[in-house]
């Protein structure tokens, strides 16, 4: 389907050229059209515009889903309920310090997620409790329980894997 829908607007635009050249050029096919005097172009720009404002849009929109991240291997790996909570979590409480390529997240104060060597749930889920290392830098238990595992899963899931 995706083929498809990158293919038919230049499938669509080698149409219009050719109808132009076979018309006698750019000023025969913009008099055709003005004149009204070409039902079949009327209805084929018609349908253009359809497909291209509507039917195009939906059919990407309607095949999009969530995914991991926005890079590299995440693009097509699918999240669990929890990882996609977590993620949630994570772009609400820590994106603003954290950087973390999978979301975009440019933070400046907290290390970036991606280059901290080995991330586990554990070590993900210590950090929130602690405050980071301990160090006051971050304050303590940001997120609890549930919300902490979570967060915990989808970072260790995406961290380090653009």
């Amino acid at each position: 389907m995706e083929v498809v829908a990158f293919l038919l607007p230049f499938l669509l635009l080698g149409g219009l050229v050719l109808f132009v050249a076979f018309s006698g050029g750019v000023s025969e096919a913009r008099e055709a059209y003005l004149t009204r005097g070409n039902r079949p172009f009327q209805v084929s720009v018609l349908a253009i515009y359809v497909v291209f404002g509507l039917v195009v849009p939906g059919v990407v929109l309607a095949n999009k889903e969530e995914a991991a991240g926005a890079v590299g291997n995440l693009r097509s790996e699918n999240l669990s309920e929890p990882e996609h909570r977590g993620k949630d979590f994570f772009l609400q409480t820590c994106a603003s310090c954290h950087s973390l390529a999978a979301v975009n997240a440019r933070g400046v104060t907290g290390p970036s997620l991606d280059q901290i060597g080995e991330v586990s749930p554990e070590r993900i889920v210590n950090a929130i409790e602690n405050g980071g290392t301990g160090q006051d830098l971050m304050p303590a238990n940001l997120l609890e329980g549930e919300d902490a595992r979570d967060v915990a899963e989808y970072v260790s899931k995406v961290a380090g894997s653009n």
